[in-house]
């Protein structure tokens, strides 16, 4: 029987953001200080780095002799891949006696001198990004239980983090649910899961099916979204998770003041309601009764003042709920699914 993909981390962790200059190629190891800054001790970052997850700078050698126990590599670059001259750094913390956590599109075996850094200190060299063997190609057919898929106007736009606030607020409220991680940095934080997009295309459907499985009618499964449908380089994985969630309904994420799709600058962003639409029209082929039950809105880099007059003017228009997770959370959202469906 085909399982999810679990791990087990070492606490506390350095994170190792290098020379990243974006924010937005830092999500994972911002998204473990957003949901467990409990499990982080430092960051490690490079001369000239611009990123700042918020955290002590710490060195290799601070980091060992504080007690830290796993290097974390906190980036997801385009491509999946790190310069050169950051494996020094990892070979060093595997010498050390650092578990290295990585959750990119390479294998840390297949990197001989971090192979033989850990195998000196006994340190695990653990590969996030493994989906699990005989996966089956999705069926369609109908599951029990509830699903609300997060999905979004483009990649790196806070999916996983509405998917995490929308099941702390479920639960808050006494309802039955159970967050799904569809990435690396959620399968850090739930410890199981299925890297989505390392799944090879005939199965990303089926993959879907296995992490949410038949429930009570009266559970719901809170699926992590990955890329976007409207992306132009990671749109089928959007699409093959969409069709194998069959969502009962989903959460459109959008970003308030980006309009370019980040890193593909010479495409525009659909429009909320493009968004609501098309994946309405598309999850129907599994789920005719999908529905979108709010908008979940990064509004980070809104002047002051008008953060709460946008999301007021987004939900007029769209009839929706519409919240900022990290500074409203998701009550809002439960709200109305509750009212949706205990009709």
């Amino acid at each position: 029987m085909t399982r999810l993909t679990k791990i087990q981390l070492h606490a506390p962790y350095l994170i190792l953001i290098g020379a990243m200059g974006d924010d937005t190629y830092a999500k994972t190891g911002f998204g473990i200080v957003q949901w467990r800054p409990d499990l982080v001790a430092g960051q490690l970052r490079f001369e000239g780095c611009e990123v700042d997850l918020g955290v002590p700078d710490m060195s290799v050698s601070e980091a060992a002799a504080a007690g830290v126990r796993s290097l974390v590599i906190g980036v997801a670059p385009v491509g999946g891949t790190i310069p050169d001259n950051w494996w020094p750094h990892i070979e060093d913390a595997a010498r050390a006696g650092l578990d290295i956590v990585c959750g990119l599109h390479f294998k840390l075996t297949d990197f001989p001198a971090v192979v033989a850094a850990a195998k000196s200190s006994g340190a695990r060299l653990i590969d996030v990004r493994n989906p699990p063997t005989n996966l089956p190609v999705g069926t369609g057919i109908k599951r029990s239980g509830k699903r609300v898929l997060m999905v979004g106007t483009d990649c790196a736009i806070g999916k996983k983090y509405a998917a995490l606030a929308l099941h702390k607020a479920m639960c808050e409220a006494g309802m039955k649910a159970s967050f799904r991680a569809t990435g690396q940095t959620g399968i850090m934080l739930a410890g199981e899961g299925i890297p989505i997009d390392s799944v090879v295309a005939d199965f990303i459907a089926g993959a879907a099916e296995l992490i949410s499985p038949a429930n009570d009618e009266d559970h719901w499964d809170v699926i992590e979204g990955q890329g976007s449908i409207f992306h132009p380089g990671y749109s089928g994985v959007s699409l093959g998770l969409l069709h194998g969630s069959q969502p009962d309904a989903f959460v459109i994420c959008h970003d308030a003041t980006r309009t370019l799709v980040s890193g593909w600058e010479h495409f525009t962003l659909p429009s909320i309601h493009e968004a609501i639409d098309l994946h309405a029209q598309l999850g129907r082929r599994t789920n005719p009764d999908i529905r979108c039950v709010g908008i979940s809105v990064n509004t980070s880099k809104l002047a002051v003042g008008k953060r709460e007059n946008y999301l007021a003017t987004l939900s007029m228009e769209t009839g929706l709920p519409c919240v900022d997770p990290l500074i409203d959370g998701c009550g809002a959202i439960v709200q109305h699914i509750q009212q949706l469906y205990t009709e």
